[in-house]
């Protein structure tokens, strides 16, 4: 990819870049980062910069960043089929059902494994509802899911009262799609590190916190998740681990495809600095 020009107008149906979003970076921070380098390198104070799709700050991946006129094609993107690898780790929960939260409760383990999960895949392909995680952006009596989220994991770190997870079914079940899931691998015990191998000094924010599962032996499934728009892999994997009579949290998310972009196409937050020279 070539460093762009210094005029805007050089660009006149704006700019989509795909960046391969660095772990325990919000989307907000990546476009922040992203804004003041391009209002520096075009000059434009009032220049428009978006995203077409929030990652979680634990995921990595594409990041469709718009710059300029791009912006108004933002929804359309967001609306486009995404593809991610999913890391489903069974027998455990977390209030978030991913790595921002401690694991709160462990479940038996007895019908899970390679041949079961194979099992009970195809099931979860097609169109279906689905219920959003408690820490998520949805909306329950105008108060925001993770706004009441928050509340009940405070309560349940003063108090040591247990998580109450069937809370979840405040939320409205909202259409989704799922096109089609592929078990890629499966081992019986963690990986060695849920930390996606890019994770440096300089990307890692300690503002996001990271639990620390390395004490637990938990089986560990890396799946390929092809969906439509507005479906949580939080949720798939709750689901999936309820599917197969214990419970499950996703240990590591990686979004490679999104509007027509594929993870090949990304560049990452560094390389895309060089292309405003930065």
């Amino acid at each position: 990819m070539e460093p762009f020009s210094h005029s805007i107008e050089d660009y006149p149906e704006g700019i989509i870049l795909p960046i391969d979003k660095p772990y325990r970076w919000t989307s907000a921070d990546v476009i922040r980062k992203v804004k003041f380098a391009a209002i520096r390198h075009f000059g434009k104070k009032n220049l428009k910069v978006g995203h077409a799709g929030t990652l979680d700050p634990l995921a990595t991946g594409i990041l469709l960043v718009c710059i300029g006129p791009a912006t108004k094609r933002a929804e359309e993107l967001q609306r486009s089929a995404k593809q991610y690898v999913a890391g489903v780790t069974f027998g455990a929960t977390t209030p978030s059902y991913d790595l921002e939260k401690e694991i709160d409760a462990e479940f038996p383990l007895d019908g899970v494994s390679r041949e079961a999960l194979e099992a009970v895949l195809p099931t979860f392909v097609g169109e279906q509802e689905q219920v959003a995680p408690l820490f998520s952006a949805k909306s329950v009596d105008g108060v925001r899911a993770y706004e009441l989220a928050r509340k009940m994991y405070r309560e349940h770190l003063r108090t040591g009262a247990d998580f109450n997870h069937e809370q979840s079914e405040l939320l409205s079940r909202q259409q989704i799609n799922i096109y089609g899931l592929e078990l890629i691998d499966y081992r019986e015990d963690l990986p060695e590190s849920t930390q996606p191998c890019g994770e440096t000094k300089q990307n890692k924010s300690n503002r996001i916190h990271v639990a620390d599962i390395s004490g637990y032996d938990l089986p560990t499934a890396m799946i390929r998740v092809d969906c439509s728009k507005g479906t949580y892999i939080r949720a798939l994997a709750r689901d999936l681990g309820e599917a197969l009579g214990s419970a499950a949290f996703l240990s590591s998310l990686r979004r490679t495809g999104n509007g027509g972009f594929t993870i090949e196409d990304a560049v990452t937050l560094e390389k895309a600095m060089t292309l405003f020279g930065e």
